[in-house]
């Protein structure tokens, strides 16, 4: 069982690569549990931290063809497509989101039809792909109408990995995941990177700016159900997927009020009291656009989960990080 993850040494990319070391094994072609022999992580940058000899690091951008076809061959079985351009920066710099979320990823589809090995390919979408107007509750069959670049690219995508699942190039499921948090490291330019910020800069005893409004809903993810959550979608089988290869995963829903009342729950008052309260227009502007409530029965039939408690996401991070 050879596997692929581009985005391999981002937060998430290292996570799962350690999950699936530890695993040992993935649901095959054949419909069994086979041993992973190979594991290649794709990024700009190699991860660190992995010392395993089943793991091959190829660096340089999913852009790039040649990167590609280093990562991608006739004896992938598996890839887990994590990288892209965040929404904040893919709002900024359209050509770079464009050739990033959108045509690597056709590049990337691209060499998995050309291999002929029709391996399963599990994509990291997004709740951006939806967008005003929304009902109050965001459902199975809602239509997406994205009002980012970043949820437009991510759309696109979806659909690539729906046809090329329908021509049978590829086994491929698109998860569309809620807002992560609390991711570790610094922030990035995500426009949801706040949501990490406001937990993570105060606990570890720094300042932190929240840029959106107390009352703001978040459809929220730890990174620990993440990583349950991409290991399950890989390993059902396309028939219970049906003919839709889209689904809406479940998540938390909680106000940015009752997300930085969990961290007071946990680490008391004064860590809350770090956090400083100043609007940015363009960050409100994308992050008003997402939906904060869905109802994901298919989800949740399929077995993918969602946290019980924002409380308990932020008692898993001081645990991670303690």
């Amino acid at each position: 069982m050879n596997v692929s993850i581009t985005g391999g040494a981002g937060f998430l990319g290292v996570r799962l690569a350690r999950r699936l070391l530890s695993k040992g094994t993935l649901r095959g072609p054949r419909g069994g549990q086979e041993q992973i022999a190979r594991l290649t992580l794709v990024d700009v940058a190699p991860p660190r931290g992995l010392d395993d000899p089943r793991v091959r690091v190829v660096d340089g951008s999913i852009a790039d063809p040649g990167v590609i076809a280093a990562a991608i061959d006739a004896d992938t079985d598996a890839i887990f497509h994590l990288a892209a351009i965040v929404s904040g920066q893919a709002e900024a710099d359209f050509e770079a989101g464009m050739q990033i979320n959108f045509d690597a990823t056709r590049l990337l589809l691209e060499r998995a039809r050309r291999s002929g090995n029709r391996p399963r390919v599990v994509f990291t979408s997004s709740v951006a792909v939806f967008g005003p107007p929304l009902p109050p509750v965001v459902r199975d069959d809602t239509a997406p109408v994205p009002q980012s670049s970043y949820g437009a690219q991510k759309l696109m995508c979806e659909l690539l990995v729906q046809d090329y699942s329908r021509r049978g190039f590829i086994d491929g499921r698109a998860l569309r995941m809620p807002t992560i948090s609390v991711r570790p490291g610094k922030p990035n330019k995500a426009a949801s990177s706040f949501a990490s910020g406001i937990i993570r800069e105060p606990l570890a005893g720094e300042e932190a700016v929240c840029p959106v409004p107390a009352e703001t809903v978040m459809w929220l993810m730890s990174p620990g159900k993440a990583i349950d959550n991409l290991v399950l979608g890989h390993e059902l089988d396309a028939e219970q997927l049906g003919p839709s290869r889209i689904v809406n995963m479940p998540g938390l829903s909680a106000t940015v009020r009752d997300m930085v009342a969990a961290l007071e729950r946990v680490a008391g008052p004064a860590v809350s009291r770090r956090i400083r309260w100043e609007p940015d227009p363009a960050v409100m502007r994308i992050v008003s656009s997402w939906p904060g409530r869905f109802d994901t029965p298919r989800a949740q039939a399929l077995g993918f989960e969602a946290d019980a408690s924002f409380e308990e996401v932020v008692r898993a991070h001081v645990a991670d990080t303690g």
